[in-house]
């Protein structure tokens, strides 16, 4: 079994480090860790450091000794981001949680004109503190020390410009009316950045994938089922990690 990840704000480059707060409450209480075993410190962008535990103090302190040498892990090539169309209830939540355990790197929240969530105020800002905090334990969970960015939600406008600056615009599309291409076999770039659109449950508008489409997008399809907008992101991410070598 791989070590447990802990967040911290600054991996520590000395021989011994204290976790405290929500992180050493969940080390000591939660997962009940003990001295002598493994643990990795991340500060969620990359960096890293394995350290051995030398005690759990109290219900929220843990001492981390013998830190090897900070790491840090390299950018990933090509770098994959999901643009995510608004679900219903906590499938948006969930979405975010098994794209992030596939290896999705970001993840941006879209307000397509078929969603029927509608991000607005401070409900809004809750349901992005939502996502950002589901990130990060997914994160953690599958042991990763370069969690995804979780962005500010986009418009249609917003989106269509993002999409222009991608290597591969990609709006996933299961009418083959419209043209859509198998992703299976599309031809990937080996650095850059990829740009998967997912769309409401009742799909992209006519007028959305013109936009994106006006902007180098193009429509692909992932096989004969039709999958719902909070899974598709996740099956997609798979295909294209195992696709690109990111998996090998």
């Amino acid at each position: 079994m791989t070590a447990p990840v802990f967040v911290v704000d600054v991996v520590p480059g000395g021989p011994e480090f204290v976790l405290d707060g929500s992180e050493g409450r969940h080390a000591v209480s939660v997962k009940r860790l003990r001295a002598g075993e493994d643990v990795v410190l991340t500060d969620g962008h990359g960096r890293w450091a394995a350290g051995v535990v030398k005690a759990a103090e109290g219900k929220d302190r843990l001492v981390v000794t013998d830190i090897a040498e900070v790491r840090e892990e390299a950018e990933p090539a090509p770098r994959i981001t999901v643009v995510q169309a608004l679900p219903k209830g906590d499938r948006g939540e969930l979405a975010v949680e098994t794209m992030t355990e596939t290896g999705v790197d970001e993840i941006v929240p879209w307000a397509a004109s078929r969603c029927i969530t509608q991000w607005k105020g401070e409900r809004g800002l809750k349901a992005l503190g939502k996502w950002r905090a589901t990130a990060r334990e997914a994160g953690k969970q599958s042991r990763r020390v370069r969690f995804p960015r979780v962005a500010d939600a986009m418009t249609t406008k917003q989106v269509a410009a993002f999409l222009a600056k991608a290597d591969l615009g990609v709006v996933l599309h299961e009418d083959r009316g419209y043209g859509s291409e198998a992703l299976a076999v599309a031809e990937l770039p080996s650095s850059g950045r990829i740009v998967l659109v997912v769309g409401p449950e009742g799909g992209v508008s006519p007028e959305e994938l013109e936009a994106f489409a006006q902007a180098g997008a193009r429509a692909f399809r992932l096989g004969r089922s039709v999958l719902r907008t909070s899974t598709a992101g996740t099956a997609a991410v798979a295909l294209l990690l195992g696709r690109t070598g990111r998996w090998s």
